[in-house]
Order: structure tokens, then sequence, then C-alpha cells
């Protein structure tokens, strides 16, 4: 599946290509996800930072260049979202509403995202420590453990993984 195809059907989760005017309502619920899932992997003092943060400069430029993904269901609720920074085959950000985990939408969209990666390339992320079993199922496999300097200003615990 591409994401600039139309929205297409995958049980009742439905897929669509991000726009770049919801930039912001995709970062409220990144927000709500590192609020709420992240604070099992991570203490107060770095999910405040973190949380805190806005959204990056390179985040509505990667939408706008066809790298978001967006999950949501027949109403039109997001579900969740993937952003891919094409030209780097990296994974930016993929996040489910914590109401929706379970349902194998972090699965639907990583599949998404996958069919935007240069399969020549090994695709790359960085991994905060409460997702990496879901990319170890998704065929990724860990590189390192990582500090990565988060805009925030803190250094976030994270590993970096690459799938082949």
């Amino acid at each position: 599946m591409s994401a600039a195809t139309p929205a297409q059907a995958s049980g009742n989760v439905r897929l669509r290509p991000g726009r770049v005017d919801e930039a912001d309502a995709l970062w409220v619920l990144r927000t709500r996800c590192v609020r709420e899932l992240c604070s099992a992997a991570y203490p107060p003092e770095v999910i405040a930072p973190w949380a805190a943060s806005p959204p990056p400069a390179q985040y509505a430029g990667l939408i706008a260049q066809g790298g978001g993904v967006v999950a949501e269901d027949g109403a039109g609720q997001v579900l969740g979202y993937g952003i891919i920074d094409v030209a780097n085959n990296e994974i930016d950000a993929l996040f489910v509403d914590p109401a929706c985990g379970g349902r194998g939408i972090g699965q639907i969209l990583m599949q998404a995202l996958f069919a935007l990666a240069d399969p020549s390339r090994p695709l790359m992320l960085s991994a905060s420590l409460n997702a990496v079993a879901f990319y170890q199922r998704c065929g990724f496999r860990a590189l390192r453990e990582e500090a990565y300097p988060h805009p925030s200003g803190i250094a976030l615990a994270s590993v970096r993984m690459q799938r082949p």
C-alpha cells in the first residue's frame, strides 16, 4: 500500500496519507502516548520535558513529503499514525492511541511505512525503551543502546535498531 493512495480499509482500520494541517493534532496524540505509555520505562524527570516539547521543525516537512500515514476508524477518528523520513530511510514516529492498544494498529501502520521505505537500504529507527519489543516483532534488530539527544534538552535512553 502506498500512503499516497486513498484511504484503504483493513478490518475496521483505514489508512490514509497524513496531512500537514493535522501535524499539531498528531503531536497531541504523541504527547499523550509519551505520558501514558512511556512512563512505565522512564522516570518522571524524563517524561515531563519530553512530553512538554513542541513538534520538531521537520515534522510537518516529513508529512508534506508523503512520509505520514494515519490510521483511523470508520468515523474518521484517528487511532494512530506513523512518519517515515524517506530520504534517510528512517522511521521517525509511530504512535497508537493508548485506548486502542493491542488491536494490531501498530502493525498495520508499520506495514504501510515499510511500503514507503527503500527496500534496497536498511530501515533505521531509534526506539523508546517501552517500544523495543514491538519493533523486534516487526523484524528490527537492536544495534546498540544510545542516549538520543532529544530537542527538549534531555538525553533520552533509546535503542538504535535496523531492519535489513
